[in-house]
């Protein structure tokens, strides 16, 4: 074996603690990887049906079943659905609220997280990427660095098959003076063979470091395999296929009508009989055909067509030639039984059987269309996110630790708090909280007679409302600050219908332009006061005496 890639050891202080830490048994991993012994290496196969004797032949398997219309279709909505390409932007931000990094730290980590986006480009190939996960149960990811400066960080990741690279786990074993096994370390590398790894125990030896391995989580019962999402949809997937081969045999051996040709021989010995009823065969079937290809006529009785006839001799004292008619297949329109292995299928990819009808009008966001299969179906779809999560997880580790942002101990204590916020479909969603708020104002406009008798408002906030406590604090705060702009716009409305008068129409002034008016403007003004004075002189009401 050879050794390639880099790994990134721990501090003398943290390898300390670590040979402190003694198991019994060796540490639980949720993936399948297979164990070998110190010193030396086991090859083991699980056979699944006869159909798979290694991980290779799995990955085989479920990528020619999604060859299949109605798996791809299955597969396609979940993917839609988990990964969101809309705007031109990531379809993935990281989210540190929850953590206790420094706001410098958080800006670095999230430059970084971007980073690590263009190296997949994941804005381009997110979709790609996320089905070749999902599809396969496994993707791997071969981190490369430059040896000469490795604080540069990750320089490229490039895919690997997962049929030539398999993960190795090497337990370390230690007894102690009681005879007790203790398991304190384990020892996990990757074994690579541009051949595939299929009952081969050769390759080339990887360090973990070098390697982004992103597991389904799903694993055999034994152990030994990690599974696809898919798995489950082997044996519907199959049934299904078989079923509308025969459908489709049955038809078209069933569908025509054929028919029954009674010959009478009359009392002609069994040789004579025979070749009469061939002569008779050959006369009736012996039509030249019109060839239009190549302008030719050509005899095709010796082909076998499926409006085969049958022909049967009859004796004498028979009824003489006969001709019947031999009726077609029956209830050929029923496909009930095709309807049920399909909705099977769906159900083993957690897929709505409602999506397969398609007389079915989806509104989207609508109260009316959303079933409780749907909802269990985006459960589903947050859940396998979370699960592709881990490639973030693994990359944006190793980045940030070769570029000195954090060690890997500290990045373990913060990992836990960091999230991953996937974009959703903004018109689903929008018009989603649209139908949760007008049903909450419906129920708001019922219960708001009953305030102060016998709800109190507090408690309409929170339990109709839905409203926490700092929302409450928060939306007071809001209220008053716009009840304060409120009156303070009403005043300034007030000021602005005031008119000032002058006290001397004489001392008018531009304030344009800050200048006294000119000759010809004060005249003006003086000859409407003169006109202003003398009609209101004349309405001017007498006074009482």
């Amino acid at each position: 074996m050879q050794l390639f890639g880099f790994e990134i050891t721990k501090t003398s202080s943290e390898l300390a603690d670590s040979k402190n830490l003694q198991g019994i048994v060796p540490m639980d991993q949720e993936d399948a990887v297979t164990e070998i012994a110190p010193g030396g290496m086991y090859g083991t196969h699980l056979d699944l049906d006869a159909t798979a004797k290694s991980e290779g032949d799995l990955v085989t398997k479920y990528r020619e079943m999604v060859l299949m219309p109605e798996c791809d279709t299955a597969v396609e909505d979940i993917i839609n659905d988990a990964i969101i390409m809309e705007n031109n932007a990531y379809p993935v931000e990281i989210v540190l609220d929850e953590t206790k990094l420094p706001n410098r730290v958080k800006k670095i980590v999230r430059e970084e997280f971007d980073k690590v986006l263009s190296l997949l480009d994941f804005g381009n190939k997110g979709y790609e990427i996320f089905r070749r996960w999902y599809v396969d149960g496994r993707v791997y990811y071969q981190i490369v660095i430059d040896k000469n400066a490795p604080r540069e960080g990750v320089k490229e990741v490039r895919y690997v098959d997962p049929r030539k690279i398999k993960k190795m786990r090497e337990n370390v074993e230690k007894k102690d003076p009681s005879g007790v096994t203790e398991y304190p370390k384990i020892k996990e590398f990757y074994l690579y063979n541009p051949k595939g790894m299929v009952n081969q125990q050769q390759g080339i030896k990887i360090a973990p470091d070098s390697v982004c391995y992103v597991p389904s989580g799903l694993v055999d019962a034994r152990n030994k395999l990690t599974l696809g999402y898919l798995h489950k949809a082997i044996k519907p997937l199959n049934q299904l296929r078989m079923l509308e081969d025969s459908v489709v045999i049955y038809r078209l051996s069933r569908a025509p009508e054929r028919r029954i040709f009674y010959i009478d021989v009359g009392n002609l010995p069994k040789v004579k009989a025979e070749q009469y009823l061939r002569d008779m065969m050959v006369k009736h079937k012996n039509k030249l055909v019109y060839d239009a290809n190549t302008g030719e006529v050509r005899d095709d009785r010796r082909h076998m067509t499926m409006l085969e006839d049958f022909w049967l001799p009859r004796r004498e004292g028979g009824r003489g030639t006969e001709i019947t008619t031999l009726p077609g297949g029956q209830n050929l329109g029923e496909m009930d039984d095709v309807l049920y292995f399909q909705k099977k299928l769906l159900k083993s990819l957690n897929v709505p059987v409602s999506r397969m009808e398609a007389e079915v009008n989806f509104n989207i966001g609508r109260s009316t269309e959303i079933s409780r299969d749907e909802i269990k179906f985006q459960k589903f779809i947050n859940r396998i996110r979370n699960k592709f999560s881990i490639l973030f997880d693994n990359l944006l580790e190793i980045h940030l630790a070769l570029k000195g942002v954090m060690t890997r101990s500290e990045w373990n204590e913060v990992k836990n708090s960091i999230t991953y916020n996937f974009a959703n479909d903004n018109h689903f969603q929008e018009l989603k909280k649209s139908e949760i708020m007008s049903e909450r104002m419906r129920l708001l406009g019922e219960i708001d007679p009953l305030v102060g008798k016998y709800f109190s408002l507090s408690w309409v906030r929170k339990n109709v409302l839905q409203m926490t406590e700092d929302e409450i604090i928060a939306i007071n705060k809001e209220i008053e600050v716009e009840g304060s702009d409120e009156d303070m716009v009403d005043t300034q409305e007030h000021l602005s219908y005031i008119e000032i008068e002058p006290e001397d129409p004489m001392e008018v002034t531009d304030n344009t332009q800050n200048k006294t008016l000119s000759e010809e403007e004060k005249h003006l003004v003086e000859s409407m006061t003169r006109f202003y004075n003398s009609m209101s002189s004349d309405y001017e009401e007498p006074k009482e005496e």
